[in-house]
């Protein structure tokens, strides 16, 4: 669905009494209210699953293609984001310090750029997002969005982290929840 910036709604899983999901229109917050009011839509349970692999990508920045094998014995961040996302915008801090703090420990971001809109899908503008949030992790471009489909994934931003044993373990959409990830990140590198 949409960033926050274009969409006044957002598409959020409801969770149901069977345990389904099913989805729902919630407002996003206002720029006015959106420290304090959460614009994390949700933090779901582990799943378990192998990491989809990397699908469609039309080119690799700050990194040689990667594939989920060269991935093993990882602790793996899939982040997904578009530059002009304010949500999006807000998150990166955290990423890039984890990727600082963490990659000699274990840590492998990568962080899927899949664009909203045209101007998304500008190789220079998104060169000048990357060199403006310092971002070194590799940023695979998911223009056709085959490795957002291969996640099952709706939002920006959103975040699956795997184990070392490539399954998926986290699953977090949208803001917020930095500790609760952080933490995530610290049990998994081990």
């Amino acid at each position: 669905m949409g960033t926050g910036v274009a969409a006044a709604l957002k598409l959020a899983p409801t969770f149901q009494a069977d345990n389904s999901v099913s989805s729902k229109r919630v407002p996003a917050p206002s720029p006015a209210n959106s420290e304090g009011a959460i614009s994390e839509i949700a933090t779901l349970a582990p799943t378990g699953k192998s990491l989809p692999e990397f699908q469609g990508i039309s080119q690799w920045l700050n990194s040689a293609p990667l594939a989920i094998a060269d991935l093993k014995d990882k602790v793996v961040l899939v982040q997904f984001w578009t530059f002009a996302c304010i949500n999006c915008q807000r998150t990166l801090p955290y990423i890039t310090q984890w990727h600082r703090q963490y990659a000699a420990q274990g840590l492998q971001i990568i962080g899927i750029h899949t664009p909203e809109f045209a101007f998304e899908r500008d190789i220079g503008n998104i060169q000048r997002a990357i060199q403006q949030h310092q971002i070194t992790y590799p940023v695979p471009l998911d223009n056709e969005f085959k490795t957002w489909h291969a996640y099952d994934n709706e939002y920006w931003p959103h975040l699956f982290l795997a184990d070392r044993q490539g399954l998926l373990r986290y699953d977090h959409i949208g803001e917020g929840a930095y500790d609760q990830t952080e933490q995530t990140i610290r049990q998994l590198i081990g």
